[in-house]
């Protein structure tokens, strides 16, 4: 891995609204011991929660298209629908797939958030279709406030799911950084034919989503008070590799997976860019263990509320529908599962698309 010199931060500061002064009070002028860091406390913000706003990063993009050159390989996905990787067709029967995802921690177990961050990155091919063939690592790193050891911890997280999934890490760039990050630039392949695309949804179709969602409720709690939960931390560390293939198999072409935007947000996106609507019933979304009482006692973050915000003038509620089972739908969750039109054998089907726009939860 590079490592260049310390200088000055480029990264946008995330903007998550949760309190991060614990952990803060340590001695800055040298790494403090293993034994006493919560990675959490050293975050303004935490996993897909601490993406920018979805409203605010569409405008700031909007127009930022490259133009195709001459000799240059086709593009087949790009920046047009906000789809998971991009893709660009090398041969008639292979396309390349690209994408990089990084966030701060989520969780204060440092081999856990590389693991958590791996499965993150390599999801984004699998909602594609695709296969993950290799893998860079990307680290931000306070040299001076966090031992080394917990880097390597993290990396070996990283690695070990890295090599669950088949894909070599071969490498990557790193930086001195105020916060702690951590995240995977991948390179995966797809047959052009078997794309999954946020575009090619149609109305009058099943939507079934492959795991429960309320992760980011709990990375919340977690945050907050110290908590460790365990099925928070297996959904977040399970590979979408199976997922995709039953998708394929069921003859499925439109999918993206759940992550900082939450729910209701990609699900916007999908149906927004297929020209369809689509019906969630509430009742049929699976929660991950200890969800609920995490949102009964108030542990939203500040970016589950800001995407409730942005998708709020798409939705709209059935009786007995309340405000917090929006929060819940809009949550921000870090390395969710797939969303996907169709109905994809062994995992629940939670609502329809429809013709029209817009989302309907009942």
């Amino acid at each position: 891995m590079e490592t260049t010199a310390p200088g000055t931060r480029t990264e946008t500061p995330t903007t998550d609204t949760t309190d991060t002064t614990a952990a803060r009070g340590e001695d800055r002028t040298s790494p403090t011991t293993t034994a006493a860091v919560r990675l959490t406390g050293y975050a303004s913000g935490g996993g897909c929660a601490c993406k920018i706003p979805p409203g605010e990063l569409e405008d700031a993009v909007r127009g930022l298209v490259g133009r195709q050159t001459p000799g240059a390989a086709e593009v087949l996905v790009g920046l047009d629908d906000g789809d998971d990787a991009a893709a660009v067709l090398l041969r008639e029967d292979l396309a390349v797939l690209s994408t990089a995802d990084f966030f701060t921690p989520m969780v204060d177990d440092a081999y856990d958030f590389g693991r958590i961050a791996a499965a993150n990155a390599l999801s984004d091919i699998y909602a594609m279709g695709g296969t993950p063939v290799v893998a860079l690592n990307l680290v931000g790193w306070p040299r001076s406030v966090l031992p080394m050891e917990l880097m390597t911890e993290m990396l070996r997280g990283g690695l070990d799911v890295a090599t669950e999934a088949g894909c070599p890490v071969i490498g990557g760039h790193s930086i001195d950084d105020p916060e702690p990050k951590y995240g995977m630039a991948v390179t995966g392949v797809a047959h052009p034919d078997r794309l999954l695309r946020n575009d090619a949804a149609e109305a009058g179709l099943p939507i079934t989503l492959t795991k429960p969602i309320g992760v980011g409720l709990l990375n919340n709690r977690h945050k907050q008070t110290g908590e460790v939960f365990a099925a928070a931390i297996a959904s977040m560390t399970a590979l979408n590799r199976d997922a995709a293939d039953a998708a394929l198999a069921s003859g499925a072409r439109a999918a993206t997976d759940v992550t900082g935007f939450g729910l209701l947000g990609h699900l916007h996106k999908m149906m927004r860019a297929s020209g369809v609507g689509a019906v969630i019933d509430r009742t049929a979304v699976p929660l991950v263990e200890g969800a609920a009482e995490a949102l009964r006692d108030g542990f939203v973050s500040g970016g589950t509320r800001r995407n409730l915000d942005w998708v709020r003038p798409h939705v709209s509620a059935d009786a007995p529908v309340s405000e917090e089972d929006l929060l819940l739908l809009a949550d921000a969750q870090t390395s969710g599962g797939l969303l996907v039109v169709g109905e994809v054998p062994g995992y629940p089907v939670i609502g329809e698309t429809v013709a029209g726009s817009g989302i309907r939860v009942r």
